[in-house]
């Protein structure tokens, strides 16, 4: 097996991902400036592995448990998790993403949660992480790259003790800069153990893939503190906060990591997506969520896939209304 290709399991049989999907990296050329900076991916501890293009960071993806000893003890549970991406970096090397941030402890990075998992009589709150559901890493998939792309491929499992409910396979597929941005699709493929029902939270959507973005805060130490952040989506740049609109796409931008400009990465919908388009909970605080099921019970059967996929598009300065559709429609286009 060369760099420049590798196989990605795609069929479906008997309740696991099998059989084969030929995905040439050497394609994503289209895609570059200049093929002249390579991807690679780095050991960054004994739980986290970074990606690189060239000497720039895009990524870090956690996938094993870690745990944060400044949440109290109050909120113990909230203390452990894995298999989330934090940092995501924005073009210029700023950290984009909070982690176990004081406001919501449990938000961390790009993840996917949903606060209503029920089995049977079991209920679960997997995005507060108040009961004993846990992702937990089971093995690589793939850790692929060459100068034009990198994909970082892995499956987890949901477990409660060492009962595993949900088989779930994460792809991560990301392109070279170009243009002053860059591009992360991510696809999300799960085979329910059992007979697993989703719901998104009641009046707010949320519940499905989020990112929780770390935006400037101003006047920086203050009790009044407040975030300064612009969230766009296709109707305009929004003044308040939306608790459950649908919506194609969403953009958030702020000052990150004390710079004086202002970047941002927005999250695209295909339109292949299941009940296009989706619910979405945003705020101005930080968190981008897509409400897939949404708030109304979604049953999934034992053995039978299901799958989801978007693109998160970083890019390293402010942008308006038409440049942000002309970067979605570029991408729904091409997924049609």
């Amino acid at each position: 097996m060369t760099t420049t290709q590798y196989h990605l399991t795609h069929r479906f049989r008997s309740g696991l991902l099998s059989g084969t999907l030929l995905f040439l990296l050497s394609s994503i050329a289209l895609w570059a400036d200049e093929p002249v900076k390579g991807f690679r991916f780095e050991e960054a501890g004994t739980n986290t592995i970074a990606l690189f293009e060239g000497d720039e960071p895009v990524y870090r993806y956690i996938y094993d448990l870690v745990t944060n000893e400044n949440v109290p003890e109050r909120e113990v549970r909230r203390r452990v998790r894995g298999c989330y991406m934090h940092p995501l970096f924005g073009i210029n090397g700023e950290e984009l993403t909070d982690d176990f941030p004081r406001d919501h402890y449990h938000h961390h990075g790009l993840f996917w949660a949903w606060p209503h998992v029920q089995l049977g009589d079991e209920h679960h709150d997997f995005w507060n992480q108040t009961t004993d559901l846990q992702q937990r890493f089971v093995k690589w998939l793939a850790k692929e790259t060459n100068e034009y792309g990198a994909v970082l491929a892995v499956e987890n499992g949901w477990f409660i003790g060492e009962r595993k409910i949900m088989t779930e396979r994460v792809w991560f597929h990301s392109y070279p800069k170009k243009n002053g941005s860059r591009s992360l699709d991510v696809q999300l493929f799960f085979v329910p153990e059992e007979k697993i029902t989703l719901r998104g939270a009641e009046g707010k959507s949320y519940g499905g893939l989020c990112i929780r973005f770390k935006p400037e805060l101003e006047p920086p130490g203050n009790v009044m503190e407040k975030t300064i952040a612009k969230i766009t989506v296709p109707t305009g740049v929004t003044t308040g906060d939306l608790p459950e609109e649908r919506l194609m796409w969403a953009d958030f931008a702020s000052k990150f990591d004390g710079r004086d400009t202002v970047s941002g990465a927005a999250i695209f919908v295909p339109p292949t997506h299941p009940d296009y388009p989706p619910t979405w909970l945003t705020r101005h605080y930080g968190p981008l969520c897509v409400g897939w099921p949404g708030v109304h019970d979604h049953a999934f059967e034992p053995g039978v896939p299901f799958s989801i996929e978007y693109r998160v598009w970083v890019h390293e300065t402010d942008l308006d209304l038409q440049q942000l559709t002309d970067a979605y429609e570029a991408y729904a286009g091409d997924k049609h």
